[in-house]
């Protein structure tokens, strides 16, 4: 995606370092785990560092899982529990009667800039949202996480079935990196 919105800006990843820390996940909002991903290798490496934190918020579970979707099952990045456990969790409280099944993917992105930038910025946030609804059981090989039992409102795919670029036309992500590509192009 840089490459459409910056394509003289050398794009590098955490591979590209070595000896990096490994942050941990900490804060209680999205924004909270971007800012310390983000800060923490500008910090340790120098350069600008976009970072992101996303999560799935389904309007039957209050909002959860959200900033905790990654791990919501207990072990971080199992995807087929944590949506194991959101189906187990849907369907539970459907015995009682009709829920919402609205869910919306969100993401928060953020920019950290080096204390020695000239705009004299260091830290920039942009977000982005995906509305749908969780079905019944999963659907489509592609994607990961909860990609699998959602449907991306005005789709009747869930997002594991769409093509990776119809999906990063839509997604949450693909929203809030083209929200920032403009900020940091900006900067440089």
């Amino acid at each position: 995606m840089m490459a459409q919105y910056a394509p003289d800006v050398q794009v590098m990843s955490l591979l590209d370092f070595s000896e990096l820390p490994d942050v941990e996940e900490t804060g209680t909002t999205l924004r909270e785990n971007a800012a310390l991903k983000a800060i923490a290798i500008t910090q340790a490496t120098g350069t600008p560092c976009l970072a992101d934190d996303s999560g799935i918020f389904i309007d039957a579970l209050n909002g959860d899982p959200g900033v905790y979707s990654a791990r919501w099952s207990g072990i971080h990045g199992d995807d087929a529990a944590n949506n194991a456990k959101v189906l187990r969790q849907i369907h539970e409280l459907e015995a009682g009667g009709p829920v919402s099944r609205k869910a919306q993917f969100r993401c928060v992105v953020a920019l950290s800039l080096p204390a020695v930038h000239a705009s004299g910025e260091t830290l920039i946030f942009e977000e982005g949202e995906m509305p749908g609804h969780i079905i019944d059981s999963p659907r489509g090989e592609h994607g990961f996480g909860y990609d699998p039992i959602f449907v991306p409102e005005g789709f009747s795919l869930t997002s594991a079935e769409l093509s990776a670029q119809e999906k990063d036309r839509i997604s949450h992500r693909g929203e809030a990196m083209r929200k920032i590509f403009p900020r940091l192009t900006a900067t440089l």
